[in-house]
């Protein structure tokens, strides 16, 4: 029951934060911009609650279900989304990344919400198998905010084209920004994935004796991989700029969506 109220409670305030920042996206209003952020707040302790009284009631980390890992990727969202605001103001970005987060939690309500079985329940607290889950929501976390800075590039460009001139374009931020921030996360989040694949593969090996290098979700996560390589590739190396960069790097994270949502119904080894 308390873990229920909580769910609800975080879903309220959450709709109630997103309202206020698409408020503020239209009239430009900071007193209601920051009623969103101090409900985003109260998001995050809500949703920080609910891990200690899930590990509480089941006995583990709760990162076993499907539920639960598109709740922790909902928690990290919102975590970079506060530490964001505190380092630089950046209010558009914080309104599309948290409108990836609450689709993910509202997504969560129709996956398996129950505790695992005994048996794989022995299996999935294993600490390498924690740390690998881990890295890779983390991943997940980096790239949506790496997305979020380059479809705002593609908002902006496409203003300045068109000669919208105004203050919503003056708080996009300028391309230049734009362009390096959605680098730098692209940066952190690879060598994250690139890790959590490699303990995975580790742990497989050591558990099964195997590694299902056939199943879905192991061959889209490494096609997620090799697109933000190309990415890293063209910016690092052929020092390419621009609006083309920011296409792949929406391109690249409409895969990585794949691989989350979609593969993860059609593997036969994975849980989520």
């Amino acid at each position: 029951m308390l873990l229920n109220i909580l769910y609800m409670l975080i879903i309220v305030f959450y709709s109630l934060s997103l309202l206020g920042y698409f408020i503020d996206f239209i009239q430009h209003n900071q007193k209601v911009n920051r009623i969103a952020f101090w409900l985003l707040s109260i998001v995050w302790v809500l949703q920080t609650l609910f891990f200690i009284v899930r590990t509480m009631e089941y006995g583990r980390i709760p990162l076993m279900t499907i539920f639960e890992g598109m709740f922790l990727y909902a928690w990290i969202l919102v975590t970079f989304s506060l530490i964001i605001y505190r380092l630089k103001r950046v209010d558009f970005l914080i309104f599309f990344v948290n409108l990836v987060g609450f689709a993910v939690m509202t997504i969560s309500v129709f996956a398996p919400a129950g505790d695992v079985s005994p048996k794989l329940n022995e299996l999935l607290i294993l600490e390498l198998l924690v740390i690998h889950v881990t890295l890779l929501l983390l991943s997940y976390g980096t790239f949506t905010l790496s997305f979020a800075f380059s479809f705002l590039y593609f908002l902006q460009h496409h203003m300045l084209k068109r000669k919208k001139w105004g203050k919503r374009m003056g708080r996009i931020g300028n391309l230049s920004t734009l362009e390096r921030f959605s680098f730098v996360f692209t940066v952190v989040g690879f060598p994250l994935m690139l890790l959590g694949l490699i303990l995975g593969i580790v742990w497989a090996w050591v558990k099964f004796e195997m590694i299902p290098w056939l199943d879905l979700k192991v061959i889209s996560s490494f096609i997620v991989l090799t697109v933000y390589g190309i990415y890293l590739f063209q910016r690092a190396v052929k020092q390419q700029r621009g609006y083309s960069l920011a296409l792949l790097n929406i391109g690249a994270f409409l895969v990585l969506l794949i691989n989350y949502f979609l593969s993860s119904a059609y593997s036969d080894f994975h849980l989520w």
